[in-house]
């Protein structure tokens, strides 16, 4: 079974064109980081090489355009690491991070807070900024 998957996988009607272009972008990927300024290459990444030119994506703006800056010394390692290459391109893409909830805590109000706020909030007129005061009062917890 895995020797038939492995050689559907390297053939040339089979997925062999994706196979190999996921073995040139692994392997673009270690030159990369190979040879790109640490602070760079960990806020950027190989995403693919097409025609001759290998885009990478940048997790910001200001990566990208030092990135873009240094465009022509990066093309030119590229070269000096064998392969054929006329060209960086750079694009912001941020990478994806797994979401994760967070959760808020209730941070308690101290009691002179409280008093406080109740008295600004007696002393004020009906607005908005009195009902908000007032709805804070009501859900807010207040430490004794």
């Amino acid at each position: 079974m895995h020797n038939s998957l492995e050689n559907y996988l390297e053939a040339a009607d089979g997925a062999g064109k994706v196979l190999a272009h996921a073995r040139l972008l692994m392997k673009l990927t270690r030159l990369y980081e190979g040879f790109a300024p640490a602070h760079l290459g960990h806020a950027s990444c190989v995403a693919n090489y097409k025609s001759g030119v290998v885009v990478i994506h940048a997790e910001s703006g200001a990566v990208a355009a030092k990135l873009r800056q240094m465009a022509p010394s990066l093309a030119d390692e590229f070269c000096k690491k064998g392969l054929e290459c006329s060209g960086v391109q750079v694009k912001v893409q941020a990478r994806e991070t797994p979401t994760q909830s967070i959760t808020s805590t209730q941070k308690p109000l101290s009691a002179r807070t409280g008093r406080e706020l109740s008295e600004l909030t007696g002393s004020l007129p009906d607005s908005p900024l009195r009902a908000a005061l007032q709805s804070l009062l009501a859900h807010a917890a207040i430490r004794e």
